[in-house]
């Protein structure tokens, strides 16, 4: 029998490597897709015509229902939120009604619909927050220091309380932070690796960057999503660290980045005051340690393998004008 997999998020990084692999599990694959005037589906363009699309939003539990409704999902991948954290600042409310909210819309429709689905919840890193042991381990107190922090810690209970009150197979995957080519360009790493690029190719002079101490556990996404579906193929639903379990700093990222192009980062880094963060999370490094055990997972790319990787996308995709 054929699997059928519901993604929320499905254009994002992560939806799009997981539509990626599971579609070579030969599952069916749905994706929900939000209403928006000028749809992207950059992420998803050469699969496109293999995903199912459901219209629906977080926000809005009918369109949730008729979405689980539908696809009869055998596995339900809870990927959408509003995930970039700078946003959660000037942006509190939006993030905690679709990041938080919308984490409880999602399984209240598969608990009215098709409560033997296995359900997936993508939850943080940034939950740690203000660190209170290190390294962060599925154990380890979270004290968010950002908007997005505490309603992904939402998120999280919720689901947990969904897996104790209803008996629902319920696992949230505490994914560290995962990179790639598809990363959107408001993320660091991604204006890192694409400033390098445009850089070098005469495109822009300077790169104006924040808090270049700041230490985190980076890794492939390609790599994360395959933990997403190993979690939902155990016997019994738990919560999982995903993470490289080493950290790097903001220069270390841009050292790689620049040297893969033969530059010199102190050449073009402003640091402008207008990208350090509010609270700031200094310190981020996974104990991941359950997940190689129980689910046999394993990082394959390891940080300056990513980064160059990133930095030689943004080269193809500058120097053809995209």
């Amino acid at each position: 029998m054929t699997k059928s997999a519901l993604i929320t998020g499905v254009t994002g990084q992560d939806g799009s490597y997981l539509a990626e692999f599971l579609l070579e599990k030969k599952y069916k694959v749905y994706g929900l897709r939000r209403r928006t005037s000028t749809p992207n589906y950059e992420n998803v363009e050469h699969i496109k015509d293999q995903i199912e699309w459901i219209d629906g939003d977080l926000t809005d539990l009918s369109s949730l229902i008729r979405a689980v409704q539908e696809s009869q999902p055998d596995e339900v991948y809870n990927l959408g939120a509003q995930s970039f954290v700078a946003t959660s600042w000037p942006q509190p409310i939006a993030t905690g009604e679709i990041t938080a909210m919308g984490v409880t819309n999602m399984l209240e429709a598969v608990r009215i619909v098709k409560p033997s689905a296995k359900f997936y919840q993508a939850s943080s890193s940034e939950m740690f927050g203000k660190v209170q042991e290190t390294p962060q381990k599925e154990t380890t107190p979270f004290w968010p220091r950002s908007p997005y922090g505490a309603a992904k810690m939402y998120g999280h209970w919720i689901t947990v309380n969904y897996r104790e009150s209803f008996n629902m197979f319920a696992c949230s995957g505490i994914l560290f932070n995962h990179e790639s080519p598809r990363r959107g360009m408001e993320f660091v790493t991604r204006k890192v690796a694409n400033a390098a690029a445009r850089i070098k190719l005469g495109l822009q002079n300077e790169l104006r960057m924040g808090n270049l101490d700041a230490k985190r556990d980076w890794g492939f996404a390609g790599d994360y999503v395959k933990a997403m579906w190993l979690m939902l193929q155990q016997d019994t639903p738990d919560d999982y660290v995903i993470s490289s379990g080493e950290t790097h700093t903001v220069e270390e990222l841009l050292e790689i980045a620049f040297n893969y192009v033969g530059l010199n980062w102190r050449d073009y880094v402003v640091i402008d005051e207008k990208f350090v963060r509010p609270a700031e999370v200094d310190l981020l490094l996974g104990d991941c340690s359950k997940a190689k055990e129980r689910l046999g997972w394993k990082l394959e790319v390891g940080f300056k393998e990513l980064v160059e990787m990133m930095v030689e996308s943004d080269l193809n995709k500058n120097a053809k004008g995209s």
